[in-house]
């Protein structure tokens, strides 16, 4: 069978659609349906789905099957479908389900993990592993390195974004680094985005998608409904196929190299001059450093603690402004001395607890 998440197998973005949730028979078909009149072949839905509290829906569950292998043969698509135990693994296995994806609460588990990779011992077939719920890249990796064992090799990732505590923007904060991370660790896999899950709102899904193409994500999964107002989970974040179409439309793919010797002799120069300014900063961080000694040393001298909390607010205060001044987000400089002051504090820690 020819990989499905093989690079070099699609014309980039691959698209993966559907509803959030199966439903009834006709909103299946009506969407799938519609999906195919706009050019989209690999659908998604949902059979089984884990919820945050009880009482919410939570899927038809298996008798949702044989409605798919009734549209798989109506329609030239290929179905995807999430599971979350060795149960519905076998249950979609026997429905001849395409493609199956590992959701973000079970990525946290990684007995769930194992469970359904001792599932999938020598059965050929595409798997997609979502990003756990917490920004816990290691949980990622984990669960991707237990599927390769067990002998899955058509195999993607897919980043849905992390639970969050004060981001009122996203229902799951994207945290890009995260997923940029973790491309240095398995180049070779295909990571595809999950815009509807990041943004939790349709007029935002076309922002996050067009981010991941300019980050160099191989495909987008979004999810779509016949009726998204009337969706029995995720309605706000759901699009019609039509605007599905529209949004495919309007997305602009990025070449991934720079073509050319002037534009690759020019880009050098630019590195170069990159290269010279990282290492100014990093000397100017090891000087801070050395200060930062000085004052322990101090405070040791003069049995005074490490946090004095009027200099870091004055800290706080005064850098952001700085940055503003020069044309730098402030929200990035203040990450930035956020990450100085911890460790400021633990090497001045050091110094006063040294005998």
């Amino acid at each position: 069978m020819k990989a499905i998440f093989n690079k070099n197998s699609h014309q980039k973005p691959l698209i993966i659609a559907g509803p959030c949730s199966i439903e009834t028979p006709s909103q299946l078909e009506e969407t799938v349906g519609k999906l195919v009149e706009e050019g989209i072949f690999i659908i998604r839905g949902g059979v089984w789905k884990p919820r945050t509290r009880p009482g919410s829906f939570e899927g038809l569950g298996a008798i949702a099957l044989p409605w798919i292998q009734e549209l798989k043969e109506k329609y030239p698509i290929q179905f995807a479908v999430e599971v979350a135990s060795a149960q519905h693994v076998e249950e979609a296995l026997n429905a001849g389900i395409d493609i199956f994806w590992v959701g973000a609460r079970s990525t946290v588990n990684p007995f769930t993990v194992q469970e359904i990779a001792e599932s999938l011992k020598g059965v050929d077939i595409p798997l997609m592993v979502k990003n756990p719920v917490n920004p816990d890249l290691s949980l990622w990796i984990g669960a991707v390195e237990r599927f390769l064992k067990a002998g899955i090799t058509d195999l993607a990732v897919v980043h849905r974004g992390f639970s969050n505590f004060r981001d009122t923007l996203h229902r799951n904060s994207p945290l890009w680094q995260i997923p940029i991370e973790f491309r240095t660790h398995f180049p070779d896999l295909m990571m595809i985005n999950d815009p509807s899950h990041i943004s939790g709102k349709r007029n935002l899904v076309p922002i996050i998608a067009q981010k991941a193409l300019d980050l160099n994500f191989d495909g987008l999964m979004i999810e779509s409904h016949i009726h998204p107002e009337q969706a029995w989970t995720d309605a706000a974040q759901q699009l019609t196929p039509q605007d599905l179409g529209i949004l495919l439309q309007h997305l602009k793919t990025r070449k991934v190299h720079f073509e050319g010797s002037e534009a690759l002799n020019q880009l050098d120069d630019i590195r170069q001059q990159i290269d010279q300014a990282d290492h100014d900063l990093l000397e100017a961080i090891h000087r801070r450093m050395e200060l930062v000694d000085k004052i322990g040393e101090y405070k040791k001298l003069n049995n005074v603690a490490v946090l004095q909390l009027e200099r870091w607010q004055e800290i706080l205060q005064t850098r952001p402004e700085w940055a503003q001044q020069l044309g730098i987000n402030k929200e990035v400089i203040v990450e930035i001395f956020s990450l100085l002051h911890q460790e400021s504090i633990r090497k001045q820690t050091e110094i006063l607890d040294r005998d």
